[in-house]
């Protein structure tokens, strides 16, 4: 049961229920899908893509959409597109759905095209959109093109939003794809390169999305097939044993998801383009950048199987967030501010003895912990929150 809390002193209870409120007390008893008045179940419908017929989304002013402050790159190498094409349809024949980020030139989407496949653009620059659409008149209904950024559905942020604005519902409702339970199938695939100067924010949104089953994740365990800078992909495979690069990052993409490395490739197979539409030089200091890697996130099937579920994941999140910022201090230490109940008890039952440090444990024990604790029986509050710590990074 969740009771919102008034007047809570230096030491909070966290909510595991943002839209209850900020501030909540947890008492015993977590809360699973299966407690959800089936109204407000998500995915209850069967999936059968269709498109439908255009319609016009808003147009951004001339002057908003020259003022460009974001750097997208482009696949502009044609063995690349083949490779990938390759990768993602194997020796399928069939007509499969991709959802495309940012195709810009319509390199890989030509490739996708030539092999059968179905495409659905989502393009976030308007100077591309007219290309893609005489492309898509060429392959008889295959393509579809829609002003749109994949990145920025549904903004977490109340910040200023930069056009093209839309949601994830105005999106999949035009293009007629309907929600499918969880213990389905991926709808589709998705395919993208993450904002080179902001994949983190990209990652953390995602991961929230995902464990909260709202946006792109209302609609089921949609399949990304992203490239992401080598550095960033290092970390969110990392584990103890590359105790420098392991972090809360890397246990929430890891439990949450399959991450499969597909392929490496150097950054001279990008580009980028200049506000008129024309290639750009790549900079010395970028051909000399580390490779862009390839990965496959798959959400899990059985995720949502235990205790976690997407009305407490918050919890998880500051379980995490707490423990790795003081990464090499003993866990037993961590436990202290994160639950009342009694912490040698917890790790018995976790089986780890009292001297185990945080960035000893692997992303399973994280899941393990956080399980244990909500499923105590010894106290009526499982968790205590620090009045100081801030919003996890969106």
């Amino acid at each position: 049961m969740w009771v919102p809390g008034v007047g809570l002193l230096s030491r909070l209870m966290l909510s595991a229920m943002t839209r209850a409120g900020r501030f909540c007390i947890l008492k015993s008893g977590a809360v699973r899908l299966m407690d959800v008045p089936a109204g407000n179940r998500r995915g209850l419908s069967d999936y059968y893509p269709h498109l439908m017929p255009s319609v016009g989304f808003g147009k951004s002013s001339s002057r908003v959409y020259r003022c460009r402050s974001e750097t997208k790159r482009y696949i502009t190498s044609p063995r690349v597109a083949e490779t990938l094409v390759r990768i993602l349809r194997g020796k399928r024949k069939s007509c499969q759905l991709f959802l495309e980020c940012n195709p810009g030139p319509g390199i890989l989407t030509r490739a996708l095209l030539e092999s059968g496949a179905k495409v659905i653009a989502l393009e976030s620059d308007e100077t591309f959109i007219p290309q893609l659409k005489s492309l898509g008149k060429k392959v008889n209904g295959r393509l579809e093109v829609v002003y749109c950024d994949f990145f920025k559905l549904d903004p977490r942020s109340r910040g200023i939003l930069t056009p093209p604005v839309m949601t994830s519902d105005m999106l999949f409702q035009y293009l007629g794809i309907e929600a499918q339970p969880w213990s389905k199938g991926a709808p589709l695939k998705a395919i993208g390169i993450l904002p080179p100067k902001n994949e983190r924010s990209a990652l953390w949104k995602l991961l929230h999305d995902l464990y909260s089953c709202t946006s792109i994740y209302k609609y089921g365990r949609l399949e990304l097939n992203l490239f992401i800078s080598e550095k960033e992909c290092r970390k969110i495979m990392a584990n103890p044993q590359n105790p420098s690069l392991y972090q809360a990052l890397s246990v929430l993409c890891q439990i949450a998801c399959g991450i499969k490395l597909l392929h490496t490739e150097s950054c001279l197979s990008f580009g980028t383009y200049t506000a008129n539409g024309q290639l750009a030089k790549q900079k010395h200091r970028e051909s000399l950048e580390q490779n862009l890697c390839f990965i496959q996130l798959t959400p899990h099937r059985n995720l949502f199987a235990g205790t976690l579920t997407p009305f407490n994941y918050d919890v998880f999140f500051h379980m995490l967030r707490q423990c790795f910022m003081k990464r090499n201090a003993k866990l037993i230490d961590h436990l202290h501010s994160l639950s009342p109940i009694d912490a040698m008890h917890i790790l018995k039952q976790i089986k780890k003895n009292k001297d185990v440090k945080v960035i000893d444990m692997y992303p399973e024990d994280f899941q393990h912990l956080f399980e244990t604790i909500e499923c105590s029986k010894d106290d009526n509050y499982k968790w205590l929150y620090d009045d100081f710590m801030e919003d996890v990074i969106i």
